[in-house]
């Protein structure tokens, strides 16, 4: 499976929220990583999984 067969299941993406803010996420197929808007960063998805860790994540602007 390549990097942009992965998906994320709307289910799954409407009951993650924000570990930091308790806010929702958006999904960003090309990147592959769940951005947290009010936090200004995004988690990776590794292997089809949201690692859902803040030392893992990525400042964003």
């Amino acid at each position: 499976m390549t990097k942009s067969e992965v998906q994320i299941d709307s289910k799954m993406l409407e009951a993650l929220i924000c570990p930091m803010t308790h806010s929702s996420l958006s999904y960003d197929a090309d990147a592959q990583e769940l951005v947290s808007k009010s936090a200004k960063i995004a988690y990776p998805i590794r292997n089809g999984i949201p690692v859902m860790l803040p030392s893992e994540a990525r400042t964003i602007d």
